[in-house]
């Protein structure tokens, strides 16, 4: 994973070496689990300003969307979506992001979608999930003996998934070296979060101000 620094001006020129963001996304998906995150790490700028936002020249992150077949996937609330790439011809994943919905409980007993969610992260520099997506991470054995949350009406079901793993009740996003976190629109601040750790809190903040959201800075607990 690539560090980003804050360039400031908007006539700078410089060339960007780009993070990618692989979203996993599948039949029954929570839209706003893998569209939240996805429009953070997008609209993400080096450079501040509305100007910045009207090409890639200062983005630091490059975001696609990848699902098992290059078949389009229906969400819940019915929107078709057609992914960027299927697990055959995925490029390398810096950041893997599991997003959550009812579409993740079949895919609890998937081993295909298991197998390509524990190779993608463990070649990543970071795994995170949304909601419900980290009952798969769970399933998948990455949440062992770590602290981790998802949406508060599956907390108990991610607890008897791994027993060791750490229930956190309270937080919205929980960094224990994997990235969870909470219901459905956690999922912007777990983006933020990252994008605080990769290109710093001013490059996150100043994302936030753009897409007019109360981002606040520190709200992860764990042991990051």
């Amino acid at each position: 994973m690539h560090a980003c620094a804050h360039i400031r001006g908007a006539h700078t020129s410089f060339s960007v070496l780009r993070t990618s963001v692989g979203i996993l996304i599948f039949h029954d998906v929570e839209v706003l689990d893998f569209a939240g995150p996805f429009e953070v790490f997008s609209r993400t700028r080096l450079v501040p300003g509305i100007e910045s936002r009207r090409s890639d020249e200062a983005a630091p992150f490059t975001v696609f969307t990848v699902a098992r077949s290059p078949e389009p996937v229906v969400t819940t609330g019915g929107l078709r979506v057609e992914p960027h790439f299927a697990f055959d011809n995925c490029p390398a994943v810096d950041v893997l992001v599991v997003p959550g919905g009812f579409g993740t409980r079949p895919l609890l007993e998937d081993t295909r979608v298991l197998d390509w969610i524990r190779t993608t992260a463990r070649l990543a520099s970071l795994t995170t999930s949304v909601c419900t997506g980290a009952l798969l991470l769970a399933r998948a054995g990455l949440l062992r003996d770590r602290q981790a949350t998802t949406h508060w009406g599956a907390l108990d079901l991610l607890g008897s998934i791994d027993p060791s793993i750490e229930v956190e009740r309270v937080g919205r996003v929980v960094d224990d070296r994997v990235i969870t976190s909470a219901g459905v629109s956690a999922g912007l601040d777990m983006a933020f979060h990252v994008v605080a750790k990769v290109c710093g809190e001013a490059v996150a903040g100043e994302t936030a101000r753009y897409i007019d959201y109360p981002w606040v800075r520190g709200c992860a607990v764990g042991r990051p």
